[in-house]
């Protein structure tokens, strides 16, 4: 029977393919934009966690001043010193890597061309702390860092801007701010951060070359550290606050003059911010399924009214009314299933366009695929059982004298 009620609602279907498929119409957008929405979220959300994980594992950024945010840029607070991340290193534990840095913007000029980049100055370990790989070359040793030697590390944007995209920069020179710089090696890429920031725009030098020849000052605007694999936050958190209120003569009771970043925690709140509005914009998305109801639902009760005389023969020979019923509300699933289906397979290709030209990461998630066509043939069942219901109720007299 079930087989018989399927292929008549797939009959009933296919003479009318037009008010079929404006029927099912709100169903297709309303799962390809449910599905859309989330798959674009879920791109976002790892697009974030992939960003701040760029920065650096675990890291943990110090810097002068009471917190980050408008109007707080740290003035006023001491500085800090290079003597502080190796007071770090040596007395606090579960440490990876803790690196001194000094930042400039600088303009740099070489092979007859210019470019406007940032120069980092800091030591050995800040390619461990930043989470920096090198694709050629070396990284500067202990004796270029004491003596402050002219040397550098360039980031993939400066060597094609300066050199070509395909051009070996190691052991050409390149000149900042008024002093000529050997490169000693290549970074590997890692694209654009945040708010659009390209990470790969930039040249390392040692601390003691930035501070001498860049910066002119031997002021540390901020200290990175990274944590092992395992490390308890809260407690590394803890013990740095402490020796840097030691070492920076902090009386009981005094606020802290500098703030403690967690990168973690800003990609774990940023992540949660997008997954929020993402949840909201499945919502707003959902209420179209909805709206799709009721028209399959209007389009039903339409064809029970058309179909009288065929429902009123049927009866008349024997049908029951639950035949009558599985017959309509089947006619109804299949149609918002097949819209269901439709939406999934839109949703995957428009979402599979737009993360390529958003530049966001395609995560196909089976999940909401499956949640979105089941909610979809859901909605059939519950649209679909009033006319179903009404076209059962009928009496069979009175359905065939219907014209």
């Amino acid at each position: 029977m079930f087989t018989s009620s399927l292929t008549l609602a797939w009959r009933a279907i296919c003479r009318n393919l037009l008010r079929s498929f404006l029927t099912v119409l709100g169903i297709v957008i309303g799962v390809a934009a449910v599905v859309t929405m989330v798959t674009l979220g879920n791109g976002a959300t790892q697009a974030v966690r992939d960003q701040i994980s760029s920065l650096g594992s675990n890291l943990l950024q110090i810097r002068p001043g009471q917190r980050l945010g408008p109007g707080m840029s740290g003035a006023g607070a001491p500085a800090f010193k290079d003597t502080d991340a190796e007071a770090i290193a040596s007395r606090v534990g579960g440490l990876k890597a803790v690196a001194p840095e000094v930042r400039g913007a600088v303009t740099v000029v070489a092979n007859g061309r210019n470019w406007s980049t940032t120069v980092t100055g800091s030591t050995a370990p800040y390619f461990v702390a930043a989470n920096w790989q090198l694709a050629s070359g070396r990284v500067f040793n202990d004796t270029e860092q004491v003596t402050g030697a002219a040397v550098c590390v360039i980031g993939n944007t400066v060597r094609r801007e300066l050199f070509g995209a395909s051009a070996n920069p190691i052991g050409q020179a390149v000149r900042v701010k008024g002093f000529s710089c050997e490169i000693i090696g290549l970074l590997a890429s890692k694209g654009q951060a945040a708010m659009g920031m390209d990470q790969d725009d930039t040249i390392i030098v040692p601390l003691r070359t930035a501070q001498r020849r860049v910066t002119g000052t031997t002021r540390v605007n901020t200290l990175l550290v990274s944590m092992k694999d395992g490390a308890d936050t809260s407690q590394v958190t803890a013990q740095l606050t402490q020796l840097l209120r030691e070492r920076r003569r902090l009386a009981d009771g005094a606020d802290d003059n500098f703030n403690v970043l967690d990168t973690a925690q800003i990609a774990q709140t940023l992540s949660g911010t997008t997954q929020l509005m993402t949840s909201l914009l499945g919502a707003v998305a959902a209420v179209s399924l909805l709206v799709g109801g009721i028209g399959i639902m209007n389009i039903m009760l339409v064809s029970v009214t058309e179909r009288t005389r065929e429902i009123g023969v049927r009866l008349a020979i024997g049908a029951l009314e639950r035949d009558v019923l599985m017959q309509f509300l089947i006619e109804a699933v299949v149609l918002s299933s097949l819209g269901g289906l439709t939406g999934v397979v839109l949703a995957t290709l428009a979402s599979w366009g737009l993360t390529s030209l958003m530049g966001l990461p395609w995560l196909f998630n089976p999940g909401i695929n499956l949640l979105a066509f089941g909610f979809s043939a859901l909605i059939g069942v519950v649209f679909g059982y009033m006319p179903a219901r009404r076209a059962a109720r009928l009496d069979p007299i009175e359905a065939l004298r219907h014209e």
